[in-house]
């Protein structure tokens, strides 16, 4: 059994837990909290919570720690620090800061001899995987990622970060003549504006700046300052009564031609359609979680992607089971 601890324990650890208890091939070990742990009820029977800052004495304990900070503030600084200690997967979201992170969890988990892998969710992870596939199978062609309409938990945490805020929930929507076009192999060419809006839904502190919020949200960069974004300032009890779920998706579409003349075209649609964003995200780092054990077992350590791991290495199957029933 593959040994598993959860660090942190929000939507999103609630989530790894569901997937980590469902696995034949996997247990779980501890949850680890930055809050009081006795305040904390997890719903697996007989699994400790641990406070966070007593981790690194289980190293010894756990095969494979699933990181659940968000991107924001948490991510940067978590996955390099655990990566010392134990074999590690987290679903870091923010594109444009992928590549630093990379390194930073690169050099820690060198040092330490773990394997790391980064940035596993859907996207980036089984989106980022459609894109390279598509793009190398058509190179003559054009990539479109389209998200939503759906809550994105990276966006709403970074929200929920701002002072001032008590809730939030942020909802990416595709702008459906831009969809439309893409589909219709148009092939245009689209800024981030042109493919999406954002819609937030903000609960305020008593007594909070609305104006400043809705500044620093609408000019928050890598989130929302290239986007139409509309903020509602709503109140708790208007949040659970219409957005307490966490729905999610979208498409990602490769539009390509082959032919002497290019005269053939070919379209590739990987879609998503999510009920639960956490728990589907969390299902993935689940799988990625049993590919860094197996991986850690063949004497590999680094920071690794969705890009460098096998898609054997996810599955509980063996290979044999594999290409004997899925090839």
């Amino acid at each position: 059994m593959i040994r598993i601890g959860i660090f942190g324990y929000g939507n999103l650890a609630k989530g790894v837990e569901l997937a980590v208890n469902a696995a034949k091939d996997m247990e779980l070990v501890a949850v680890f909290t930055r809050r009081d742990p006795s305040s904390v009820k997890i719903n697996s029977v007989g699994v400790p919570v641990v406070s966070a800052d007593d981790a690194a004495a289980w190293a010894d304990k756990i095969d494979v720690m699933v990181i659940c900070g968000g991107s924001a503030t948490d991510l940067p600084k978590q996955t390099p620090e655990l990566a010392k200690y134990f074999n590690v997967v987290d679903s870091f979201d923010n594109h444009a800061n992928i590549p630093v992170h990379f390194k930073n969890v690169n050099e820690s988990a060198l040092k330490s001899g773990k394997v790391a892998v980064i940035s596993v969710g859907w996207d980036p992870g089984m989106f980022s995987v459609s894109r390279m596939y598509a793009s190398a199978i058509l190179p003559d062609g054009k990539d479109y990622t389209f998200w939503g309409k759906g809550v994105s938990q990276g966006h709403s945490d970074a929200i929920r970060r701002i002072e001032g805020v008590l809730d939030a929930k942020q909802y990416t929507i595709p702008v459906e003549e831009a969809l439309e076009a893409v589909r219709s192999g148009k092939e245009p060419e689209l800024t981030v504006r042109q493919k999406h809006t954002r819609e937030c839904f903000v609960v305020a502190k008593e007594g909070a700046d609305k104006a400043k919020i809705e500044n620093e949200i609408v000019t928050m960069p890598n989130y929302f300052a290239d986007y139409d974004t509309t903020v509602h300032f709503i109140s708790a009890e208007e949040m659970k009564a219409n957005h307490s779920r966490i729905p999610h998706g979208g498409f990602v579409i490769r539009s390509g031609r082959t032919g002497v003349n290019a005269e053939n075209q070919h379209i590739i649609e990987y879609r998503l359609k999510l009920d639960s964003n956490p728990e589907f995200t969390a299902s993935v780092l689940a799988a990625y979680a049993r590919a860094a054990w197996k991986l850690s077992q063949k004497g590999e350590s680094g920071c690794m992607t969705a890009f460098d791991i096998a898609p054997k290495y996810l599955s509980e199957k063996s290979f044999d089971e594999l290409i004997s029933t899925m090839l």
